[in-house]
C-alpha cells in the first residue's frame, strides 16, 4: 500500500516508518469519512488511550520514585488528558493527514480539540499494532518530551483544589456560569464566571468550556490564597 505524501511527511514527523501503513490510514480517519469498506479510528483511539496510560504511568514512576499515589494520579491525568494528546497532535501536524468527511472539513475539523486528541490516541496504537510496545513507548515519550519532567508537583485541576478550599470553610461548591460565547462554531470563545457564595468572582476566557472553568477558578484560588 502506498502512502499519500500527507501520511508519508506524518511518518517522519512521528519518527515512524510503518510496515503495515493500512494501520496510519486507519489512524487519521474520522467517523465522518468510514464506510463499509474503510474503518474509522476510535476502535484504535481505545486502545492507544490504554498504551498512553501505561506508558505515563512508567515514566512517572521512574521519574519521582518518592512520589505517593496521591502525588501520582493528579500528574497522570494532566499527561493522559485530551487536551495535552491535542496539543501533542497540533505538534506533529496530525490535522494536516486527518481523512474527514465534508462537514467535518468545512467545520474546521482538522482544528478541532476533541478530533485531534482522538487521532493522537489512534495514532499511538496503529504504532503500537505495527511494531509493538517498545517502539510505540519511545515514541511517545520523545513526542511528550519535557512534559513528563515539568509537569506541577501537585497537579490538581485548579476547580478541585478551589472546591476543597471552600468546604474547609463550610462553604457551599463554587458555581460556574456561562458569561457568552462568541466566534465561530469551529473556534468558539467562551467566558465564564466561577462564583463563592460569599460573593468572591473571578472571569476568564478560553477556546474551550473546559480550560475556561480551569482559568477562573484558578484566578479565584489566587484571589484568596494571597488576599
Amino acid at each position: 500500500m502506498k502512502l499519500a505524501a500527507e501520511l508519508k511527511a506524518l511518518e517522519a514527523r512521528l519518527g515512524h516508518t510503518f510496515e503495515r501503513p493500512d494501520l496510519l490510514v486507519r489512524s487519521v480517519t474520522h467517523s465522518s469519512m468510514s464506510s463499509p469498506t474503510r474503518q474509522d479510528n476510535q476502535r484504535l483511539e481505545f486502545l492507544g488511550d490504554r498504551v498512553l496510560g501505561l506508558v505515563m504511568s512508567e515514566a512517572l514512576l521512574e521519574h519521582d520514585k518518592s512520589a505517593a499515589e496521591g502525588q501520582l494520579a493528579p500528574r497522570f491525568n494532566a499527561l493522559v488528558r485530551k487536551e495535552t494528546c491535542a496539543d501533542v497532535a497540533r505538534e506533529v501536524d496530525i490535522g494536516a493527514a486527518l481523512k474527514l468527511g465534508r462537514s467535518e472539513m468545512m467545520s474546521g475539523g482538522r482544528r478541532k480539540q476533541a478530533l485531534l486528541g482522538d487521532a493522537m490516541e489512534a495514532v499511538i496504537a496503529a504504532v503500537y499494532r505495527d511494531a509493538g510496545f517498545d517502539v510505540a513507548r519511545a515514541m511517545i515519550l520523545r513526542l511528550w518530551g519535557a512534559r513528563v519532567q515539568s509537569v506541577e508537583a501537585d497537579a490538581r485541576d485548579p476547580k478541585t483544589s478551589l472546591q476543597e478550599w471552600a468546604q474547609a470553610r463550610k462553604l457551599p461548591p463554587p458555581k460556574y456560569d456561562l458569561v457568552s460565547r462568541s466566534g465561530p462554531d469551529h473556534a468558539p470563545v467562551f467566558t465564564i464566571a466561577v462564583t463563592l457564595e460569599n460573593g468572591l468572582k473571578a472571569e476568564a476566557t478560553d477556546n474551550s468550556k473546559r480550560k475556561a472553568e480551569q482559568a477562573a477558578a484558578k484566578a479565584l484560588l489566587d484571589n484568596v490564597t494571597t488576599s
